[in-house]
C-alpha cells in the first residue's frame, strides 16, 4: 500500500502523532511523515522537493500557495500556539507574569535558548522593543532549524528557553513556567496544505479532515495548542 507522505513543522507534532495512528487504524491508510523546521521546509520546497501534505506556518503555506506548491484552496488550519516558556527540570522557575518582570528575567539569566523559527525571530525584535535586545545577545543559543530548545534546556546550556508551547510544555526535563505575559504574546498559526504534485491528494485531504474532526480537538488542546 502506498504511503500519504507528510513534510510538518515540529509544533503540532506532539497531537500528530496521537491522532495519525487512530487515522491509519480506521482507514487502513498509511502515513510516512517527516519532520522539518519552518526554514528548512521553505528550503525543501524550493528545492522541488514533493509530498502529498506539508504543515506549516500560515505564512509559508499562504506563499507556497502562491508559488504554486500548494493547491490553492486546500490551505486548512489545523492548530494555533502561543510561545512558551521553559527551564531546566528542577530550576527555579522565574516570574515572567508581567512584562516587567518578564524583562527582569531575561536579564538575570545567564544564557537563553530560542529557536530559529517563527518564535526565535519574533522574540528577537520583541526584544528590541522592550530594550532588553543588547543585554541579551550576548548569552543567546540558537538551536538549529528542526531543533527543540527544550534540549538545550535539559543540557543545561539554556537557562530559560522560548519555544511554541506545543513543543515546550511536556517536553522532556524540562519544567514548563508558562506563556509569553497576555501583551506581549504571538499567536501562530499552523496550516496544512496539499502540494501540487502529490501522488494522493485525496487521502492527504481525507487526513486533514481526520485532524481538524471535532473528536480530535480533546488531543488538540491537551497537546498545548488551541483549536483553530
Amino acid at each position: 500500500m502506498s504511503s500519504i507522505t507528510v513534510l510538518s513543522s515540529l509544533a503540532t507534532r506532539e497531537a500528530y502523532l496521537e491522532l495519525v495512528p487512530q487515522f491509519e487504524q480506521s482507514t487502513g491508510a498509511k502515513v510516512t511523515t517527516t519532520w522539518a523546521g519552518t526554514v528548512d521546509i521553505n528550503k525543501r520546497m524550493a528545492a522541488g522537493e514533493v509530498f502529498d501534505l506539508v504543515i506549516s506556518s500560515n505564512a509559508a503555506i499562504g506563499e507556497l500557495t502562491i508559488q504554486g506548491k500548494i493547491v490553492a484552496g486546500t490551505g486548512t488550519v489545523l492548530a494555533k500556539a502561543g510561545i512558551g516558556i521553559g527551564v531546566r527540570k528542577g530550576a527555579p522557575k522565574p516570574d515572567v507574569g508581567t512584562p516587567e518582570a518578564f524583562k527582569r528575567a531575561l536579564i538575570a539569566a545567564r544564557t537563553v535558548g530560542l529557536s530559529t523559527g517563527p518564535s526565535g525571530v519574533y522574540l528577537e525584535k520583541l526584544f528590541q522593543r522592550l530594550g532588553v535586545a543588547d543585554a541579551v545577545k550576548a548569552k543567546t543559543r540558537l538551536i538549529p532549524s528542526g531543533g527543540t530548545v527544550s534540549t538545550l534546556l535539559a543540557s543545561g546550556e539554556a537557562e530559560i528557553g522560548f519555544q511554541q508551547v506545543s513543543e515546550i510544555a511536556h517536553a522532556e526535563g524540562v519544567d514548563y513556567v508558562g506563556p509569553l505575559p497576555a501583551e506581549l504574546q504571538l499567536i501562530s498559526v499552523f496550516t496544512a496544505g496539499v502540494h501540487t504534485g502529490a501522488s494522493h491528494p485525496d487521502q492527504a485531504k481525507a487526513l486533514v479532515k481526520f485532524l481538524t474532526a471535532p473528536a480530535s480537538l480533546a488531543v488538540i488542546t491537551k497537546h498545548g495548542l488551541e483549536a483553530p
